[in-house]
């Protein structure tokens, strides 16, 4: 069943769909209606077709202004979705993504582990990336589907909002973390790593080893963990983050249970 989420697209990594997962009281999440992925710069006129063929009511781009300044999507010559996002830098670093600015003073696999454990922790509270998921989960409530959610890579910030529209729809947590790791099934991981070894080490310096690469460019239980367990430290549950950070209450969630459970 993974495998049939993602999207086989050229040019355009990690596109799957989010939906179809078990909730409570025996409903599921709908299928063909939550999309995630990286960003769309390197698209092909074959992928901007599938990806129009989706009829996407509205994309959510949790990149900052310099990333969509460096890196713009591409869109299919009829496209007229709404793209919703907050201005400003979502990541640690202007102009860079969330995990090559963990790289910043990294040698080790390790040190890179770390990196984005300490990087995910602090991430739900980034007021730009807030801001944008405001957005997202506002149009969740209102019932704008089909919709896309995107960050450059689709696995740091977008699992973030992805794991939170899944606990307000009650998927088991289990399943929420399977579709986070799916990230690593999702991207061609050697290609990623010969482009974003580059891309790091230009910025970090060439002594970075191969193992640090690896640890920047996929996804591990504990990354997400960490920005999750934050969550209950600081607001109790994660009901509570979504109501007081997010504006996602429980009037907002029964909207979103609604119109997405089937």
């Amino acid at each position: 069943m993974d495998q049939d989420r993602i999207l086989p697209l050229e040019g355009i990594r990690n596109f799957r769909d989010y939906g179809g997962y078990a909730a409570a009281d025996g409903a599921s999440v709908s299928r063909g209606v939550l999309w995630r992925s990286g960003h769309h710069h390197q698209a092909t006129p074959a992928d901007l077709a599938k990806v129009a063929a989706l009829g996407l009511d509205a994309v959510i781009d949790l990149r900052g202004d310099s990333e969509r300044s460096a890196f713009p999507c591409l869109r299919h010559p009829e496209f007229t979705t709404e793209v919703l996002f907050a201005p400003g830098e979502t990541a640690g670093l202007a102009g860079a993504a969330a995990h090559e600015a963990a790289g910043e003073g990294v040698r080790t696999g390790g040190e890179s582990r770390a990196a984005m454990v300490n990087l995910n922790r602090g991430m739900p509270w980034r007021p730009v990336l807030v801001a944008s998921m405001r957005l997202y989960f506002a149009a969740l409530a209102e019932g704008r589907k089909p919709i896309l959610l995107h960050c450059v890579a689709g696995k740091d910030r977008t699992g973030l909002a992805a794991w939170l529209t899944h606990h307000a729809l009650g998927v088991h947590p289990d399943d929420a973390m399977a579709d986070y790791l799916l990230t690593n099934v999702a991207t061609n991981l050697s290609e990623r790593m010969a482009l974003g070894a580059e891309t790091v080490r230009a910025r970090y310096g060439p002594r970075m080893d191969d193992e640090a690469v690896l640890a920047l460019m996929s996804v591990a239980p504990e990354y997400i963990s960490a920005g999750l367990d934050a969550i209950r430290e600081r607001h109790g549950t994660y009901d509570g983050y979504l109501e007081e950070v997010l504006g996602v209450g429980p009037a907002q969630v029964a909207a979103i249970q609604a119109d997405l459970l089937v």
